[in-house]
């Protein structure tokens, strides 16, 4: 156990490593997800993942080309 100063210091120490973690995951998501589905307007990551969508979600529509 510390006591005293050395307890301060250890607490101060902590507090900032705990903190420097900040960022929403939100903000995080809202970049990574590029491609937007024009019918449902569901964000994807990437063209293959849209492609998947609408396989699953929209099979008798087809995805939109490659130059979104």
């Amino acid at each position: 156990m510390t006591r005293g100063k050395q307890k301060i210091e250890a607490q101060r120490k902590n507090a900032e490593k705990n903190q420097k973690s900040k960022g929403s995951q939100l903000e995080h998501r809202a970049v990574a997800l590029k491609v937007t589905c024009p019918i449902c307007k569901v964000q994807l990551a990437n063209q293959n993942q849209l492609g998947d969508h609408y396989g699953s979600k929209h099979p008798k529509e087809k995805p939109p080309s490659n130059s979104e």
